[in-house]
Parts: structure tokens; C-alpha cells; sequence
């Protein structure tokens, strides 16, 4: 099945995507990795907040290369999601509702993202110019002295995607790995 969804993403809105659908995303995500992530769970370890608002909301495993003159954004190529795997749970206690990344993820992970009700796409990978051309803005938003690895707010149009984990806990992953 192939879906366009619209951000923020409510339960309701992915209670029916299976893994292996086509998604066709819509609005506002957040570009984040693993610098950010350590410092998200240690602010929620000190109950201080957070520079973003979780309910509902999509992180995107990224650290986008710098815009070219002209463009509203450079490369914006996945990350290996499995290196934020050990930050998944505080996050997911305050609403993420979905990840973006590449690759398979832990166990623990996908047992969490089914507890909290959370869905995990996965960006094609090596197409990172025609991801970047779905994109009508991009901004660092929060902790800027990392870099490429600061927080982004990223504006998507039918950003390309497959669900890769869905609610019920259905693996495209596990799928492939018996077809072997």
C-alpha cells in the first residue's frame, strides 16, 4: 500500500501502515543523531527540558551537508539507526512517534517502539540529492555547536519512505532474513 501522511503523526494516522508500505511524508520533522540524542535523555534524566516537543513527532537519523547556494538543502542521506537504539525509551515515554533512518534495529528497540506505539521508516538509501529536493526548509534549532549533528527542523513535501517496523510489531527486516 503507499500513504501520504501529514505530521504530526497521531496513532490513528498509522494504526493501518504495514511494514513494507510506501509512505509519502508531509510537514514538519526533526533532523537529529546521536550527540543530540545523548544530550535529549541526559536533559530528561536532570527533568529539565527538552529543545523540542516529542508528542507526535518524527526524528530523522540525519546530519544534512551544508546548502549549496540556490538550494534549501544539501544531502540529506540516513544515518545508521541502531547507534541511537540505547536512547530509544526516554524518548518514546514522551510521545515520539516515529524514527527515520537506515537499517535494521535492536531487539530492545523494537519491542519498545511497539510498547509506546511508535513506527520506524527507513529512508532509501544513496538517493540523498532527491531526498534533499523533498525538502522546503531546513533550520538548527537547538544545540548548534555540534554541527552537523545539531537539531534540525526540517519542512518535508512527499518525502519518500518505507515503513520498516509498523505497530504490531512486523519486521521488514525479519521478513527478508527468512526469505534466506
Amino acid at each position: 500500500m503507499r500513504y501520504k501522511l501529514e505530521t504530526p503523526l497521531s496513532i490513528e494516522k498509522i494504526k493501518n501502515i504495514k511494514a513494507g508500505d510506501e509512505i509519502l511524508l508531509s510537514g514538519e520533522i526533526y533532523g537529529a543523531r546521536d550527540a543530540a540524542h545523548k544530550r535529549f535523555v541526559s536533559a530528561i534524566k536532570e527533568n529539565k527540558e527538552i529543545p523540542i516537543n516529542l508528542n507526535n513527532s518524527v526524528i530523522f537519523y540525519v546530519g544534512p551537508s551544508p546548502t549549496p547556494p540556490g538550494k534549501k538543502s544539501g544531502a540529506v542521506g540516513p544515518t545508521t539507526s541502531a547507534r541511537m537504539d540505547t536512547f530509544m525509551e526516554p524518548l518514546l515515554k514522551k510521545g515520539l512517534r516515529a524514527t527515520i533512518g537506515k537499517g535494521d534495529r535492536s531487539i530492545q528497540a523494537k519491542s519498545l517502539m511497539k510498547k509506546y506505539n511508535s513506527i520506524y521508516f527507513i529512508a532509501p538509501g544513496g538517493i540523498s540529492a532527491l531526498l534533499a529536493s523533498k525538502i522546503l526548509d531546513i533550520t538548527p534549532i537547538a544545540y548548534e555547536d555540534l554541527g552537523p549533528e545539531a537539531v534540525f527542523r526540517i519542512t518535508v513535501k512527499d518525502f519518500p519512505l518505507f515503513a520498516a517496523y509498523d505497530l504490531y510489531g512486523t519486521d521488514i527486516f525479519a521478513e527478508a532474513r527468512l526469505a534466506l
